[in-house]
């Protein structure tokens, strides 16, 4: 939704520092061997998600034959992926764990000491929901599912079922009925917070997710960059706009938007106080990276707490809530507030396509749109991997399911490639 349109281009320079990781990836995409997922993966349930018999490194390359047929496999295959079908799928864990491979997860002695922490705040697609799981799934890693409470009851039961077959994913104890643009959207995500502080888990950071994202990066990839953070934040922060003052400048409340289904926060008349404790702007996205000791303090802060008090009737809160507290001076991994806008862009949290900046910015997207964003499209694949970002938004297996199948082939080969240089422990 919102976003610092400052670009600073050197600000990517980090993507030297992981110069190795490239060269893996590399490796794994140009790889002359092309393993077809319809050979080498065991068949799973039938009511589990298509696989396409695609060359995933052909599309890479957009080589017009295969992706003649891809387009042609998905026009053929791509039906709805019921959520009943995960809830009846995980009605037997033994059958689900093993078809799923949660049982062959192996992980690096680095990865077992460095555990992440993910807040997933969802609302449809119980599938894809569960593949987002496994794609970062190691049994030292900790999921919390906050489900939205106006979200069907039949894929509130699969997220149910879904984390009953799994030890280390959790719901959410405490649950929203979330309304776009209101302080719903920012509770949710530290409900999710405030339990997995509890859990056993002593996580290193904590990654916020929605349902349409997906990794770009494994997970000994996410624990090599984490842990060059040395305690770091990682996300958008920049000075506001004057237009995007009016978000937190005049009072809002929820209200029926111009559909009938949703409501959202609306701008009244009245002009807020300043905030508390003279706290100084910033403005982001919702998406973070933050450290475990980060979110410790945050729990226990007056400040942040008169903060988040002050932000309940502004617009769209946890674009301006998470960019303003990360720049509060003495803050666990704080950016200070000399420093330069951090972009989308030059945040590595999230990659997403907006619309009116296609053709400058990245180019036109290949898929669909929705809410100016853009909706991937297996066009976007080569751009997706080689960009240097962790997770990217949006997807939508009815828009495409064969770029999220991509990804997730390409996340399997690093994983084997990665895990053949080391000496992994296998659960």
């Amino acid at each position: 939704m919102a976003r610092c349109l400052k670009v600073n281009w050197s600000g990517l320079s980090w993507l030297l520092s992981v110069l190795a990781l490239s060269l893996v990836l590399l490796v794994s995409l140009r790889s002359s061997t092309v393993d077809h997922v319809g050979t080498t993966h065991a068949p799973l349930d039938p009511h589990t998600f298509h696989r396409f018999n695609v060359d995933c490194s052909a599309i890479y390359d957009m080589d017009p034959v295969e992706v003649g047929r891809a387009l042609l496999q998905k026009k053929q295959l791509m039906e709805e992926e019921l959520d009943e079908g995960l809830t009846n799928f995980t009605s037997n864990c033994d059958v689900f764990l093993k078809s799923r491979g949660y049982n062959d997860v192996c992980v690096t002695q680095q990865e077992k000491h460095f555990p992440l922490a993910y807040s997933l705040v969802v609302h449809k697609d119980a599938w894809m929901v569960e593949r987002l799981i496994k794609a970062l799934y190691t049994p030292n890693n900790i999921f919390c599912i906050h489900y939205d409470e106006k979200s069907s009851e039949k894929f509130r039961s699969a997220m149910e079922s879904l984390a009953q077959c799994l030890p280390n994913v959790m719901i959410a104890s405490k649950r929203e009925t979330v309304f776009y643009a209101t302080i719903t959207r920012l509770k949710a995500d530290l409900h999710c917070m405030s339990d997995l502080l509890k859990s056993e888990v002593k996580w290193k950071y904590i990654i916020n997710l929605c349902g349409q994202d997906f990794p770009l990066r494994t997970n000994i990839e996410l624990v090599i960059e984490l842990s060059n953070l040395k305690g770091g934040n990682m996300l958008e922060t920049c000075k506001p706009t004057a237009s995007k003052s009016q978000r937190f400048k005049y009072h809002h409340e929820i209200q029926d938007s111009n559909d009938e289904f949703i409501k959202t926060a609306i701008r009244t008349g009245p002009e807020k106080k300043p905030p508390p404790h003279d706290i100084e702007m910033f403005t982001g996205n919702a998406y973070f990276v933050l450290s475990r000791e980060f979110v410790e303090y945050m729990q226990s802060s007056d400040v942040v707490n008169d903060f988040l008090a002050w932000s309940e009737d502004t617009y769209s809160p946890d674009e301006h809530f998470w960019a303003t507290i990360v720049r509060l001076p003495g803050v666990p991994g704080e950016v200070p507030r000399s420093q330069p806008d951090i972009t989308d862009l030059m945040s590595k949290t999230r990659l997403v396509k907006w619309s009116y900046l296609e053709g400058s910015l990245y180019p036109p997207c290949t898929g669909d749109h929705r809410h100016s964003v853009c909706v991937y499209g297996m066009g976007e694949l080569r751009w997706l991997l080689n960009y240097g970002h962790w997770f990217a938004n949006k997807f939508d297996p009815k828009i495409d399911p064969v770029i999220i199948h991509c990804l997730e082939e390409n996340l399997q080969k690093k994983r084997k490639l990665l895990q053949s240089l080391t000496s992994p422990v296998c659960y």
